[in-house]
């Protein structure tokens, strides 16, 4: 039985994870620099790519580029005739991802505030959110930019058994907070195969 570790990652996510070390950006948890911002985990990216996949004729935003991981993996497996527009606030990060990602016509990668940038653009059929929302109203203000039918991801959430007894996530999460506040969503947790991370995910009725 194949690991799910041990599966390959996708070319142009190789050389996203490159671009990630050439401005020193952690690419795992272990790396140094890990706190101030970090790249997809390759089982995020696995999701991601599946449900981008499934979005024909349509389109798929991202909150935080990053040096364009997670946006690797959707654009790999998403459709020819999908678009993707993601917002990356530092300049750095956002020229290594346009790097990336810039011969593909169907993305664009762009500099600055997500909150001006992507709703001109809505509505989107997957919303990436890779950056901090730190409030319920933020939040609601992405799930609008959603068409009916669509889904919002977060990563970067520890399972409840996984996080130690002593934990304040083990009686309240603000992520988790926001997906059950938000009477538009149908959302669960998906807990990825390491088993000590997992991902909300929200489809707006």
């Amino acid at each position: 039985m194949t690991d799910v570790a041990d599966l390959e990652i996708p070319p142009l996510v190789r050389q996203a994870c490159d671009a990630a070390r050439r401005i020193g950006f952690p690419v795992t948890r272990d790396d140094p620099g890990h706190g101030r911002g970090s790249a997809s985990l390759p089982g995020t990216g696995r999701f991601l790519a599946m449900l981008a996949a499934g979005c024909a004729g349509g389109s798929i935003a991202e909150l935080g580029t990053g040096p364009g991981i997670g946006s690797a993996w959707m654009a790999g497996a998403m459709p020819a005739d999908c678009t993707l527009v993601t917002a990356e606030i530092d300049p750095v990060r956002a020229a290594a991802a346009a790097e990336v990602l810039g011969s593909d016509d169907r993305v664009r990668v762009l500099t600055g505030d997500w909150s001006s940038l992507l709703p001109p653009l809505s509505p989107y059929d997957l919303i990436f959110c890779d950056s901090g929302v730190r409030d319920a109203a933020t939040f609601s203000r992405l799930v609008s930019l959603l068409k009916p039918g669509g889904r919002i991801v977060m990563d970067d959430i520890t399972p409840v058994l996984a996080l130690p007894a002593e934990s304040p996530f083990r009686q309240a999460d603000r992520k988790r907070e926001f997906f059950a506040g938000e009477p538009r969503l149908v959302w669960t947790e998906v807990v990825l195969a390491d088993l000590a991370n997992s991902l909300l995910v929200g489809t707006k009725k």
